[in-house]
């Protein structure tokens, strides 16, 4: 590394000039300036800095699946990066309790000045979301129809061009769908996998029949969600079943990437599994995080409006309370515990097996 050869000023590093100087108050247009519109304009700077840093983290681990072959080398950087997104999600949710220091009549005090503007103009959080997995199909039906109409050409190609590129979910699916995990030597796992889940599901549906406390409604409301449970169960172990039902929505990873998964989430304490678990552990947890986000966002907002419309025209707090379970990304990660079983009913794997999974 070369050594600096002219000094570095501390303000001019970072351009304070430019930053400290973009707060400009709508509201000192048409009268006397709100004092609190300073607060959200900085809140929401601060928000985009922080999506600038996402993507930064987010691309760099795109680039990396983005191949034929991933290195295990790879790995602890790809998790390293993906629990520095997480640590930053979690500090702006907390920003919001600084907004909420706001209060309703505060935000009036300016909001009108700001209208068409809204948070669907965020083209870094839009690129968040796409990059992620967040494609236009996935989403509620009023995003899909008006995504890009609030948007800019500039803006709505950018957007369009990106939704044209692999994101981080398709390209951890096809990672996953190529780990050699289904069948090794003479073990079968799923074999053993099915026998111990069919014996779990019976005793769950005794368990349901013998309970003399259910009412006949609450019996048949028991036993109709046991039966969802064993059809998904059952799908495990049938292709085509499985593709009839992430036809409907009920599953998006491929059928071979949701069984590699399990299998790494089941045996996670193997050597090779741990990065691979901590991995889907992370992007679990940056599904969560957004979804938190949302959530709070939407409370904020219904604290602050009431039921008025948002300033971009969409319901206000009944869109954003939609979007908080709507538009998930990794869904089949957080449902993926319905198929775990007790360590105590896995198979102990053979050594040829751990000798593989193994260092």
């Amino acid at each position: 590394m070369k050594k600096n050869i002219e000094p570095c000023y501390y303000g001019d590093y970072l351009q304070l000039d430019k930053i400290l100087g973009a707060q400009a108050l709508q509201s000192e247009k048409y009268g006397e300036a709100a004092h609190e519109e300073t607060l959200f304009i900085i809140v929401h700077q601060v928000y985009e800095l922080w999506f600038k840093q996402v993507l930064h983290e987010l691309n760099a681990v795109i680039d990396t699946f983005n191949q034929d072959t991933v290195e295990d080398q790879q790995l602890p950087e790809v998790v390293l990066r993906l629990q520095r997104v997480i640590s930053i999600q979690r500090l702006m949710n907390d920003q919001i309790a600084i907004m909420e220091t706001m209060t309703p009549q505060q935000f009036l005090s300016f909001r009108d000045y700001l209208v068409p503007a809204s948070g669907f103009q965020s083209i870094q959080f839009k690129r968040l979301e796409i990059s992620l997995g967040l494609k236009r199909e996935f989403r509620i039906d009023f995003d899909q129809q008006s995504f890009y109409n609030r948007l800019n050409d500039k803006d709505r190609a950018l957007l369009e061009g990106l939704e044209k590129k692999p994101s981080l979910f398709e390209l951890v699916d096809k990672w996953l769908s190529r780990m050699p995990l289904l069948k090794m030597e003479d073990f079968d796992f799923w074999e053993y996998y099915q026998n111990a889940a069919d014996k779990m599901l019976q005793d769950d549906y005794d368990t349901i029949a013998s309970n003399e406390m259910l009412s006949d409604i609450e019996m048949r409301q028991e036993l109709k969600d046991w039966q969802a449970t064993k059809d998904n169960f059952d799908a495990l172990f049938e292709h085509d079943q499985f593709e009839a039902l992430r036809d409907e929505g009920k599953f998006r990873l491929s059928h071979n990437a949701l069984l590699s998964a399990l299998f790494i989430k089941q045996y996670s304490e193997e050597p090779v599994f741990n990065l691979p678990f901590q991995l889907i552990t992370a992007l679990t947890e940056i599904d969560e995080q957004l979804t938190i986000w949302r959530y709070r966002h939407a409370m904020m907002v219904q604290r602050m409006l009431g039921t008025k419309i948002g300033t971009g025209g969409s319901s206000g707090h009944h869109y954003l309370k939609k979007t908080t379970e709507s538009n998930r990304i990794y869904l089949d990660f957080f449902n993926m515990a319905t198929f775990l079983l007790p360590k105590n009913a896995l198979p102990e794997l053979p050594e040829s097996v751990k000798r593989k999974l193994g260092f």
